[in-house]
């Protein structure tokens, strides 16, 4: 770019001997890596973490004027931009909603790369790494989360069953055939996985019989003890 305007992109022609100098600029995106970063968060957390930015050359006479070395200013810039984004948020934030920290990272220095003459079209963390303490802690949580999970499935099903029970003994109550048809299906059941187990039926009179019998037998005993 000579001092008089910008030119090219093709052949162009400069006063040589140091009257005019050209500055080759790429306006094409240029992808930066930031190097890990150790900060804290809002909540006192302390973490690793990388990202990556994504920038193009906009304006070509800005960048090289107003700047004295455009790629290290926007990588430079990316790297505080980081860090001050990352304070004002707590760790659940940072893990849990990525999207909204990246488009805040790229808001933050959206603006003064403007004047440079550079846009900037993504910037996004890349990797969080957390203390080993905190991944255990973090570890137990979620075992914890779904271990209650998992008692509380296993309470709504023993719910619906005993439910499902109350209905049946209510059925079988209307219909006292309806008891001996569910034990004799109890029998077959038994009996197709070729154990050893032996079954005596009774009728369910003798068990009513029984019952009668040994409430007859508690009143005598009342009426000799008087």
């Amino acid at each position: 770019m000579p001092a008089s305007g910008l030119r090219g992109p093709g052949l162009f022609w400069i006063i040589p001997l140091g009257i005019e100098r050209a500055v080759i600029v790429d306006i094409r995106t240029r992808t930066v890596s930031a190097e890990q970063q150790e900060t804290i968060t809002r909540d006192s957390v302390t973490v690793k973490l990388n990202a990556v930015l994504w920038y193009r050359i906009v304006d070509a006479a800005k960048s090289v004027i107003a700047v004295a070395d455009a790629s290290d200013a926007v990588y430079q810039l990316a790297l505080t931009g980081l860090r001050n984004i990352i304070g004002k948020h707590d760790l659940d934030e940072v893990l849990q909603e990525r999207d909204k920290i990246n488009e805040l990272l790229k808001e933050s220095i959206a603006s003064s790369t403007t004047q440079w003459g550079i846009e900037v079209e993504r910037f996004e963390m890349k990797d969080v790494e957390l203390p080993e303490a905190m991944q255990q802690v973090m570890a137990m949580q979620a075992e914890a989360i779904r271990e209650k999970r998992a008692r509380i499935i296993k309470a709504e099903a023993e719910l619906e069953a005993s439910v499902k029970l109350k209905e049946a003994a209510g059925l079988i109550m209307e219909n006292p055939a309806g008891l001996e048809l569910r034990r004799m299906q109890m029998i077959t059941e038994v009996g197709a996985e070729q154990n050893t187990t032996t079954i005596i039926m009774m009728p369910s009179e003798f068990v009513s019989a029984a019952g009668a019998v040994a409430e007859w037998a508690k009143i005598a005993a009342g009426r000799k003890s008087v």
